[in-house]
């Protein structure tokens, strides 16, 4: 008789023969996936309560959530400060559903020239917390965070999937430990569709490295039902795709599906809003006038700089420790970029990274955000995380306690407290 391997789940169940059946493959897959992935997703956990802990701790210290509008930054308790600023607009989506228009704002001074709506927000995020919810019963909040904390850990396999193939096994767990300790990671645990996008921004970079296009192409369409920033993972994928066709590694039909997949999402939802709002330019001017969202060519994060540097903090929308910590964020990205292509990564990481920090820093926004907008940009502490993986256990424990520590201060409080999330 001819042995087969335990991995084998379509072979059908023979109960008189020594074929394992269908569960058994199951269990089989299953084990080996905890195997390769658990000690990365559980590195980012304990480093991440850690730094939640510590977080609910300072906010109770303050006191300073309870003297707030629960809509911006406050609440009855320390945890209801996760469900303000944008996580209130991601429940009005949850709960009201979309009502896209254009209302002038009479008499506006203040570069608001149109009303915010909710149609700013795309609707994947709030569509899941809203089936989480329903199908729970935990409400919009409890359904949020469950999305988010899970979508997380899928984030933080997805890193580690992507280091693994770069660096080894080891770079592998400090990346997705990385993930849970770096400036802007407050709003991976929060009513926030960053841990969503970051989740399908890594995996669909890793389907692209394995040259699986049909599964990036399909993941990059979800991406971009989640953020308008999924503009730089379409590119990163479509480009990787055109060199593979080029140089005919994966035949013409994947790679072409996955061009055409890829977009669908992103062009989707704006077409719609567009649709409905009368103007198929309707999304982008709800962005502009209503949001003071737009690609101004870095001028806002220049001006920004200079101030922070000077001390004179007369630009729009200054919050002096956030912003601070943004400079240094900002000043550190060429060290980071230079480290990054050394390791010559494929070109989707590539062309992602880049495309990314260009939208990021040239665009209008509130610059002390800038370390939660840099999220997705994991390929920056790869060589970090090559770097660390020539310590010891013992050390590298002490050195990512310490930064899950003060991750609780400069990735949780300072971006919920002390600035705007």
């Amino acid at each position: 008789m001819s042995a087969t391997p335990a991995v084998t789940a379509d072979v059908p169940e023979q109960r008189s023969g020594g074929t394992p059946d269908a569960a058994d493959g199951r269990r089989e897959r299953a084990r080996r996936l905890a195997l390769r992935y658990g000690p990365a997703v559980w590195c980012y956990t304990v480093l991440k309560l850690v730094g939640f802990t510590v977080f609910m701790r300072m906010l109770q210290f303050s006191g300073e959530y309870l003297k707030k509008d629960p809509r911006f930054g406050g609440g009855a308790q320390p945890w209801d400060v996760l469900a303000s600023w944008d996580g209130w607009w991601y429940q009005q989506v949850a709960q009201f559903g979309y009502h896209p228009q254009l209302i002038p704002v009479p008499g506006a001074t203040s570069g608001f020239m149109i009303e915010q709506n909710s149609s700013a927000f795309f609707p994947l995020y709030p569509g899941l917390m809203r089936l989480v919810s329903d199908v729970t019963g935990l409400g919009l909040y409890g359904g949020g965070m469950l999305v988010s904390v899970i979508a997380s850990l899928f984030a933080a396999a997805g890193i580690f999937a992507v280091a693994e193939r770069l660096a080894g096994t080891r770079a592998g767990v400090i990346a997705a430990g990385l993930w849970a300790v770096i400036p802007g990671s407050g709003a991976e645990w929060a009513i926030y569709s960053d841990s969503t996008f970051v989740a399908l921004a890594a995996w669909s970079c890793y389907f692209v490295m394995t040259r699986r296009w049909i599964a990036a192409g399909v993941v990059t369409l979800v991406a971009g039902l989640n953020r308008p920033t999924a503009a730089a993972l379409i590119a990163a994928v479509g480009l990787a795709a055109l060199i593979d066709l080029h140089r005919r590694e994966s035949g013409v039909l994947r790679p072409v599906a996955a061009m055409l997949l890829a977009p669908l999402g992103l062009l989707g939802y704006v077409g719609w809003v567009g649709w409905r709002m009368g103007d198929y330019g309707g999304y982008f001017k709800l962005q502009r006038e209503a949001w003071l969202h737009y690609f101004d060519y870095g001028l806002t994060t220049w001006h920004a700089m200079r101030g922070v540097m000077l001390g004179r903090y007369d630009y729009p929308f200054a919050y002096p420790v956030p912003d601070m910590l943004a400079v240094l964020i900002v000043l550190a990205l060429p060290i980071l970029i230079v480290l990054m292509l050394r390791l010559r990564p494929p070109v989707v990481l590539i062309v992602y990274t880049l495309v990314t920090l260009v939208t990021v820093l040239g665009s209008a926004q509130i610059f002390g955000n800038v370390s939660r907008y840099l999220l997705p940009v994991f390929p920056l502490f790869v060589p970090l995380a090559i770097a660390l993986r020539k310590l010891s256990w013992p050390v590298l424990a002490t050195v990512l306690g310490s930064a899950a520590i003060a991750s609780g201060w400069f990735a949780g409080y300072i971006l919920f407290e002390l600035g705007v999330p």
